[in-house]
């Protein structure tokens, strides 16, 4: 029964590294994690303990359905990113950066975000409001910044293995501002309280435009995914939509088959699902 037990826990974490990290995702992982080099952050670090969790699953898709929420943000995603199709290497490039400047070498750190910020220079163009955008914009790239940030924190406390006391939470936030900033993020927030201050400060931008409406029921409706998986992937995604301030989610597309009550059940099982079948980093 053992056996049985480790070959099933073997399959789903192969399964969820394909997705995830692509083809090439033990080698991708024993480079981060095992070359030698001094590291943006150390080990066990706040910033580590976030990253490093199963949360992040649902933290990704309420930081995605947030940034979603600025038109101009909306409008570079629509037109540069390829999310519809080709959303799983959007999301394997997005996951092994958020890996490299978390737990790799100092040095790789560097190179990643140099990439990054290279594209973002060449991410231009106007919004279907007619007004112009860059993803370089430092403005853009604080949005960006803050509701990511936030997303991931939220989301770790809710459904983290070990949540985050109130000094933690405020050094994770330091600790991603140390990344924003490599970006070109201007002003990143510091303290918990100046993080969730600075999501409010966007809100008279914000609004469900076409385009995030269209994402939205592609993230919570509609995922390209085989419908075995999907009952799994329905509980990430009902807690990332539930665990929006009831503005960010107003107008959003429900969850099919898992009304709202079920979120925190639903992520915390799922979750637990995938902490089970993957390796602790």
């Amino acid at each position: 029964m053992a056996h049985v037990v480790e070959r099933v826990r073997g399959a789903t974490e192969r399964a969820i590294f394909l997705r995830v990290a692509g083809p090439d995702a033990t080698a991708t992982r024993a480079r981060i994690h095992e070359t030698r080099g001094p590291r943006w952050f150390g080990r066990g670090s706040p910033v580590q303990r976030v990253h490093g969790d199963a949360s992040m699953f649902v933290g990704g898709l309420r930081a995605l359905l947030l940034q979603s929420l600025h038109p101009l943000a909306m409008a570079g995603v629509a037109a540069h990113s390829g999310y519809r199709g080709d959303p799983w290497g959007r999301l394997q490039r997005t996951s092994t950066f958020i890996a490299v400047t978390t737990f790799g070498t100092a040095d790789d750190a560097e190179r990643a975000v140099a990439a990054v910020r290279a594209v973002h220079e060449r991410v231009r163009g106007r919004a279907p409001d007619g007004r112009p955008y860059r993803a370089s914009d430092p403005e853009l790239l604080r949005w960006v910044h803050v509701a990511e940030t936030q997303s991931f924190l939220v989301a770790h406390q809710s459904f983290g293995q070990h949540p985050l006391d109130a000094q933690g939470c405020d050094e994770y936030v330091a600790q991603a501002a140390v990344v924003g900033r490599a970006l070109g993020v201007a002003d990143a927030p510091l303290t918990r309280g100046e993080l969730d201050a600075a999501v409010e400060e966007y809100r008279p931008a914000l609004s469900l435009t076409p385009s995030a409406l269209d994402a939205a029921r592609f993230l919570l409706v509609e995922p390209p995914l085989p419908w075995p998986v999907r009952p799994a992937y329905a509980g990430l995604a009902v807690a990332a939509r539930e665990s929006l301030p009831a503005w960010a989610r107003a107008g959003m597309p429900r969850v099919r088959g898992l009304p709202a009550r079920w979120a925190r059940p639903a992520g915390a099982t799922v979750t637990r699902l995938i902490r089970w079948a993957l390796p602790a980093s």
